[in-house]
């Protein structure tokens, strides 16, 4: 099964990553922003802050793995999120203090509205609890934000993402069972 870069069963799909610290978080932030890109999402917001580094990666990975990813950075978070509210999208911000992503997913994904997903890293001002229309849980442990958001837009999408293929890739990953194999593109 093949799905192309024209799927998109939940509309609009953006993540809002706050508190990246550029000297400590650079490859955490890189991986939100990969997972972002490969499971689906239309675009990274990098909020208050530009670390020219990560877009840089965007850019490489979709140079050579294809695909497009609105990016953008340096905008408040707090504002952008209240912006988000104005224009008639929802915000789902993923903590583990949340609902369980199985007792919520249903909902989320049965809404027609366009998504904001909140991806924190320090401690996450008290404003993004409150603005959010789901406060998603992916279990109740500390673990990873890029583990909650991979599992999250996987639940979302029903697992359909890990199909989801690039039409301007330059590379592609060919599956087997033992070895490494990529194969360019003409």
């Amino acid at each position: 099964m093949s799905i192309t870069e024209l799927w998109r069963p939940y509309g609009k799909v953006y993540i809002l990553r706050l508190g990246h610290r550029p000297e400590r978080d650079k490859r955490v932030t890189t991986h939100v922003l990969l997972v972002a890109r490969a499971f689906g999402a239309n675009g990274f917001i990098l909020a208050d802050i530009c670390d020219r580094s990560i877009e840089n990666t965007l850019r490489n990975v979709t140079e050579r793995w294809g695909g497009k990813l609105f990016f953008k950075c340096g905008v408040s978070g707090k504002d952008y999120a209240r912006t988000w509210k104005r224009m008639g999208g929802e915000i789902i911000h993923l903590t583990m203090y949340g609902i369980n992503v199985d007792d919520i997913i249903g909902v989320i994904r049965s809404s027609p509205l366009p998504k904001l997903i909140v991806v924190g890293s320090e401690k996450v001002e008290r404003f993004f609890y409150d603005i959010a229309d789901y406060n998603v849980a992916i279990g109740n442990q500390p673990h990873s934000e890029v583990s909650a958001l991979a599992i999250f837009l996987d639940r979302l999408y029903r697992g359909q993402e890990l199909y989801y293929e690039f039409l301007d890739a330059k590379l592609r990953i060919v599956p087997q069972e033992r070895g490494k194999k990529v194969e360019r593109i003409e």
